[in-house]
């Protein structure tokens, strides 16, 4: 399975990409590049994951790439508090993450169903 095909990493990709586009301008880099590396940690960690021989380490990676959604959601948050990121646009990366988050739980359970076949 590669990463390529699988919708949650299209749109978790798709989402770093927005957050890096809306935030080129900023000035404040420390937040810029902590939001930023937080929001690829999750396409990228479910690619490592599928690339993984073992079933065990195809959900470490995945699960990382789950809690990486957590933080980038924080940050979200506090973004759109000190108004970095408009309400309306938190509002959506927050709500799309949400089902990303969904998606990546769904996908763990999958390969922990493959394994116990």
């Amino acid at each position: 399975m590669k990463c390529e095909s699988l919708e949650v990493w299209k749109r978790s990709a798709a989402l770093s990409a927005q957050i890096y586009l809306h935030l080129k301008e900023l000035k404040d880099f420390g937040f810029k590049d902590q939001v930023s590396r937080s929001g690829l940690s999750v396409p990228s960690n479910i690619a490592e994951g599928l690339e993984r021989i073992s079933e065990q380490e195809k959900i470490r990676f995945i699960d990382i790439a789950r809690a990486s959604i957590a933080e980038v959601k924080t940050q979200i948050y506090i973004g759109m508090k000190i108004e970095y990121i408009d309400k309306k646009t938190g509002q959506e990366w927050i709500s799309e993450y949400e089902i990303v988050g969904r998606m990546i739980t769904a996908l763990i359970n999958s390969i922990q169903a493959k394994e116990t076949i």
